[in-house]
């Protein structure tokens, strides 16, 4: 039987406009088996992921659990754990940094400050100091999520490991198993599907640089879907691969419908239409799941426009 992400690559389902979303995410290295619902299903105190989960609500904040490739079934987890925190709205994009013994400690942080892309209580709480290495490769690895992250994920994870790339972890759950093996860049925020090595590494390369890659590209987290649909297609249209030279300002409308606006850091504008369809023939959303026909952003029109005619 097909693999939910064999099917979804079989039929050539676009990618765009399919990832995660949040502005700020909130890394803790947990060594040791996940389960589906790893924040409550791992060696993390149940109890604390249940809190932090309802700490992080509603705030910005997507808080996932990472580990070094590797082996893991009887890793003993560390004296010290390490932790990111990384906002990814474009103009105050920053990647921190900090070691902690205790994770209750996270329940002293402010959260909707962090949301906001203040990282002052990471800092204050925990002694979070600006990440000073090359950006991070975060490889969905979560089996108990779906097999297609642990038979794909994990290969391609120990394969950037192996060949000493930095910044490697492997991370809970991405979203959008279908699209297997998934990965997500920080500090930019912008997640990647049906990626290998090769590919990542130019991500990543790109990623030093300032620089976006659009080939298998997802979209960037900070922005809802239709906005990670238009702001890739303006990147398409007029060139611009500058990590921080677009943002999505404004989406009207509430589906199956929008009209995106999405802004240059130069003063230029675009309206994007986009419009929800629905992935034909029906296929798993996720191995073992019903068929279904998942949800795709088809961008329908790209148009620059002038702040003129945006106020009319």
């Amino acid at each position: 039987m097909s693999t939910c992400s064999a099917l979804s690559r079989e039929l050539d389902e676009p990618v765009a406009g399919t990832a995660a979303t949040a502005r700020t995410w909130l890394l803790l290295e947990q060594p040791g088996p996940w389960g589906a619902k790893a924040l409550t299903s791992s060696h993390l105190d149940p109890a604390l992921g249940r809190t932090l989960e309802s700490a992080a609500q509603g705030t910005g904040v997507r808080i996932a659990l990472i580990r070094r490739p590797g082996r893991h079934a009887d890793r003993r987890v560390p004296a010290t754990r390490r932790m990111y925190v990384a906002h990814t709205v474009p103009g105050n994009v920053w990647l921190h940094t900090a070691t902690v013994t205790d994770p209750e400690r996270l329940l002293d942080l402010d959260f909707a400050a962090l949301g906001r892309g203040e990282p002052e209580s990471f800092a204050a709480t925990l002694g979070g100091v600006p990440h000073q290495g090359d950006p991070l490769a975060l490889v969905c690895t979560n089996g108990k999520r779906d097999r297609c992250c642990a038979l794909l994920g994990r290969p391609l994870a120990a394969e950037l490991a192996a060949s000493e790339v930095e910044g490697v972890w492997e991370v809970t759950h991405l979203g959008g198993h279908r699209f297997s093996p998934t990965v997500l860049v920080l500090p930019y925020g912008y997640a990647y599907g049906r990626a290998e090595a090769h590919a990542v590494k130019g991500v990543l390369q790109g990623a030093r640089e300032g620089r976006i890659v659009v080939e298998g590209c997802r979209g960037a987290s900070a922005w809802e879907r239709p906005g990670q649909a238009a702001e890739l297609a303006v990147r398409r249209a007029v060139g611009e691969y500058a990590a921080e030279a677009l943002s999505v300002v404004r989406t009207d409308g509430a589906g199956p419908r929008w009209e995106v606006t999405v802004a240059h850091a130069d003063g230029r504008r675009w309206l994007v239409e986009v419009a929800q369809g629905a992935s034909l023939p029906p296929r798993p959303e996720s191995c073992g799941s019903v068929l279904g026909s998942p949800a795709r952003m088809d961008v329908v029109d790209v148009r620059e426009v002038t702040v003129a005619a945006l106020a009319s």
